[in-house]
């Protein structure tokens, strides 16, 4: 595998763009794959629009140590290199004591070098501190070089380069602050209905300019990987899984998908923003989105929400994550308007547009959850709040994170399932075992 891993100072220095922009560049003369450090669906997004292939997120929390060496062996194995976009800071993780859940972490495990994206705005000798700072930190990172970001003028741009040189420091980019370059952000942060708009994506491109994509290159290192297996258990199960993909709904972990489809299972997309009727299938698997911006617009498509209700009646297998459970709620209230839904669960959602989170989660079945077993990791995103019934059961125990109510999470009816949490394929050892057992 050969690839760098873009990382920041911290949040919001301009790391998404950046690296998207790289990819789309580099795009045009090789084969790029891209990957994200922890858990976030949006800038995968960017990725994939930006390089026509599927970026996958590598997480050490929800996935083991060796599951993601192989997971990002098994992404790259017919690119040329492979971009990273790190989370937050460098070094932010889940403790102040040590680097597990952090970008150093991810760069260490996969041996590659690390660039750090630094917005240099009213800094000169600073910058070249600040990059100092972390190079000494921790000496088993390789930061191999940096890009500077928002640099004023050709003045800026000498005092900079000149703290750097001194500093021993290689300077890869330079990035002018030009406010037509910058990306709008939306209440997620890069909104997903943006990840393929062109202009975005050629503003993002622009940025990338500034960078020596030569000296880039040069800096990509990467160790001969051994035999690359498949993660997933493999099986012939002959089921079709029926998948929203729209705006609304648009947030799958490309591993989960891959999981299913690795269990034989036909994967038959479909959009219920545009109308389409729910299809027939053996199981329904209902991501996470943006349902609330387009509620009055579903509410329009009653055989999608009908057709929920008969599925679970009718005993199949319905899995509802975050904005995918709203849904299978009895009412979804957003902008003051009361829709109803599809009322498979005694519950009712209110879009309170209150964040919470991003957050990992750590939750056990117990014996009212018949699709899962033992231990499941995966992380919640809260912009919403869910009123069950007192009538409601739950089949998560909820040992980290906040679930739907007093240590709980994932209300049951029959095989239907609506949880806040988004699971991870690969936290576990066949994630699709038991539902293919109850498909059948």
């Amino acid at each position: 595998m050969k690839g760098i891993v873009i990382a920041g100072t911290g949040s919001g220095v301009g790391k998404t763009s950046i690296a998207t922009g790289l990819m789309r560049k580099l795009s045009r003369r090789m084969k790029v794959q891209g990957f994200k450090v922890g858990p976030d669906f949006i800038d995968p997004m960017y990725h994939r629009a930006a390089t026509g292939r599927y970026s996958r997120n590598l997480d050490s929390f929800m996935m083991s140590k060796d599951v993601v060496k192989n997971v990002a062996a098994y992404g790259s194995k017919d690119a040329d290199i492979s971009i990273i976009e790190g989370v937050r800071g460098l070094f932010e993780g889940q403790s102040g004591k040590d680097d597990s859940g952090s970008t150093a972490e991810i760069a260490k495990l996969l041996g590659l070098p690390v660039v750090l994206v630094v917005n240099a705005r009213s800094l000169t000798r600073s910058a070249a501190a600040i990059v100092n700072g972390f190079r000494s930190y921790d000496k088993e990172i390789d930061i191999a070089g940096v890009i500077l970001n928002n640099v004023s003028g050709a003045q800026h741009e000498g005092k900079l380069k000149d703290a750097m040189e001194d500093s021993g420091t290689r300077v890869l980019g330079i990035v002018r602050r030009d406010v037509n370059l910058r990306v709008q952000e939306r209440h997620l942060g890069l909104s997903a209905e943006r990840s393929s708009d062109k202009d975005v994506l050629d503003g993002m491109e622009g940025i990338a300019d500034g960078v020596d994509i030569d000296q880039l290159l040069d800096i990509c290192c990467g160790s001969q990987e051994d035999e690359i297996s498949c993660p997933y258990v493999r099986r012939d199960s002959g089921l079709t899984a029926a998948v929203p993909m729209d705006d609304a709904f648009c947030f799958y972990y490309r591993e989960n998908i891959e999981c299913m489809t690795a269990s034989g299972v036909k994967i038959e997309y479909f959009s219920p923003l545009n109308g389409d009727p729910l299809p027939d299938a053996d199981m329904y698997y209902l991501g996470g989105g943006y349902p609330e911006l387009y509620m009055e617009w579903l509410s329009e498509n009653r055989d999608f929400f009908q057709g929920l209700r008969t599925a679970c009646d009718d005993g199949k297998v319905i899995i509802g994550e975050c904005g995918g459970m709203l849904p299978l709620c009895t009412s979804v209230k957003a902008d003051g308007i009361i829709y109803e839904t599809a009322g498979i669960f005694d519950a009712e959602a209110d879009m309170i547009g209150k964040r919470h989170g991003p957050s990992y989660v750590i939750a056990r079945a117990n014996k009212k959850c018949g699709l899962f077993d033992g231990t499941v990791r995966g992380h919640e995103f809260h912009y919403s709040t869910v009123s069950p019934r007192p009538e409601c059961e739950f089949g998560f125990d909820i040992l980290r994170g906040s679930g739907l109510t007093d240590g709980k999470d994932g209300m049951v009816r029959r095989n239907a399932l609506g949880t806040y949490m988004h699971q991870h394929a690969l936290s576990s050892k066949d994630w699709m075992g038991k539902i293919t057992d109850i498909c059948r």
